[in-house]
């Protein structure tokens, strides 16, 4: 006997299918500023000035000079990373001693977030206004200490210069990104550990440690694809050559002395792109593992 369908079932579909109207403004958002102007560089990559196919740009990403950019983005990158994650992590382990409703942690979290997005020129001046050559620290820690900190260079405007500005924010994005894992820690752990007769130490090498390892390293690969793909502080505070990426990027796109290399940016941002997708996707797979731990 063939059973009619039930009258509500074309209901129920009609309103599932309302629910994903709600997402429309977001589609279009990425459809307009992350899809289309992926597709555009990453297309623009594979063509010439005449607008024909060709694979000579791609040969722009084995150019010493290239080469030298991509190494001075990734140890930028990789130092300022490692450096945030660690700060950041120990700043979050001091919170848990707080409570979660008092002063400190809200005044830790909200500062957090408001410098976490605390870049570009903003920042770049901040720094310039404090450490630069004649910053407000530099001018008393020369004259009333005799300490000069350019006596060998002025750091502050090339690729070491990104270093602290870069520090800057990375540690509070760490401290949003990491403190949930932290509280995400049951107490029945700690508890379970101490009577098997485990000591502090023991519970955070053996159970804390690997529990919390993933979202770690997550917020440390974060933490570097942040720090890779900044532009706006170090094209503020670096304005002779292009000694990162972002900078070679920018000067493939603006040169006046170099004819017929906008192209090539569209290369440069497909090294970019690679990079970034085998980042975010390992920190896709670790966030997949952390949330297990976090149910």
């Amino acid at each position: 006997m063939t059973v009619a369908p039930s009258p509500a079932a074309p209901t129920r579909r009609r309103r599932g299918w309302v629910r994903y109207l709600g997402l429309t403004p977001f589609a279009f958002y990425v459809l307009l500023f992350l899809a289309v102007p992926t597709a555009i560089a990453l297309g623009t990559g594979f063509l010439d000035a005449e607008g024909s196919f060709t694979l000579d740009n791609l040969s722009a990403l084995l150019d010493p000079v290239i080469l030298g950019a991509f190494a001075s983005s990734f140890w930028v990158s990789a130092l300022t990373a490692v450096v945030g994650a660690v700060v950041g992590a120990l700043v979050c382990y001091a919170l848990l001693g707080t409570r979660a409703d008092g002063a400190v942690r809200s005044t830790v979290d909200s500062a957090s977030s408001v410098l976490a997005q605390f870049g570009g020129v903003m920042l770049a001046f901040a720094f310039i206004a404090t450490i630069g050559i004649q910053g407000l620290v530099t001018v008393v820690l020369r004259e009333q200490f005799g300490i000069d900190i350019y006596a060998d260079g002025v750091w502050l405007y090339q690729v070491p210069g990104l270093v602290l500005p870069y520090i800057y924010f990375q540690v509070p994005l760490m401290i949003i990104t990491f403190m949930p894992a932290l509280q995400g820690l049951k107490p029945q752990w700690a508890e379970a550990s101490a009577t098997l007769g485990g000591s502090r130490v023991t519970y955070w090498l053996r159970i804390a440690g690997p529990v919390l390892a993933p979202s770690f390293l997550g917020s440390l690969l974060l933490l570097f694809a942040n720090a890779f793909s900044s532009y706006a502080t170090a094209a503020a505070l670096i304005s002779q050559g292009a000694q990162i990426v972002p900078l070679q990027i920018r000067g493939a796109l603006i040169s006046e002395t170099v004819l017929g290399r906008a192209n090539v940016a569209g290369a440069l941002a497909l090294g970019m792109i690679i990079v970034m997708v085998v980042v975010m996707t390992a920190y896709s797979v670790l966030q997949s593992r952390t949330t297990r731990w976090q149910q």
